[in-house]
């Protein structure tokens, strides 16, 4: 079941599976999109299936702009708006909360586990920017030798903010668990058939070692 959800500041859709583990992921969108992705969908859907409560949330900057990018000033807002995210599924979940997001959502999310390692048990980063189109000299890793919260990222073998083996060096530089789930083909928006079903079983298989499709979490 997906519903409209408003708690305080958090504004987005909650999927409630029908037979809840306890479990959830609040999931957010990228800089030029909002909680309506069809690839935040799909992920949030593939979680329902599997189990987990999940929250799609528009990101503080989204909520007070319809349109554009996130201006300089928001980066901060916005952490603060994943971290709420994330306390307001603590209020219907007794379970593990996880967090994550697309492109410049899972970077904020990274960065507030980096500030915040409390925040949340795990993260999900989709198509991580690691640094703008052509421009590798702009690296955006600076907080990783501070991450230690367990990391799932998934990369598209042919998106322009980062190469797969970029990425596996920017991995390197983070002292917590981490996988690089790769989707072959994929650009930024990893649109591939199955990739939403793929990032979701190699989340689960990362995050919960016992896991299977049988024994769910």
């Amino acid at each position: 079941m997906i519903e409209p959800f408003a708690e305080a500041s958090v504004r987005g859709f909650l999927h409630r599976p029908e037979q809840p583990s306890g479990d959830a992921i609040a999931l957010t969108h990228g800089a030029g999109s909002s909680c309506q992705a069809q690839l935040l969908t799909a992920v949030a859907e593939a979680f329902s299936a599997a189990a987990f409560t999940v929250l799609r949330f528009d990101l503080p900057f989204r909520q007070a702009r319809s349109g554009g990018p996130p201006r300089p000033g928001d980066a901060a807002l916005d952490r603060q708006g994943i971290r709420e995210a994330a306390a307001a599924l603590r209020r219907i979940c007794a379970g593990r909360i996880f967090v994550g997001g697309h492109s410049y959502g899972g970077r904020q999310a990274t960065m507030l586990a980096a500030e915040d390692p409390a925040a949340a048990q795990g993260l999900l980063l989709l198509s991580y920017p690691l640094h703008p189109p052509r421009r590798v000299e702009q690296m955006r890793t600076a907080h990783f030798p501070e991450l230690a919260t367990p990391a799932v990222f998934a990369h598209g073998s042919r998106d322009p903010f980062g190469t797969l083996d970029e990425m596996r060096s920017a991995l390197a530089l983070i002292p917590g668990p981490t996988t690089l789930v790769a989707i072959e083909g994929a650009g930024h928006d990893l649109k591939r058939a199955g990739a939403a079903q793929s990032i979701v079983e190699h989340f689960l298989a990362f995050m919960y070692p016992r896991y299977n499709s049988v024994n769910r979490p």
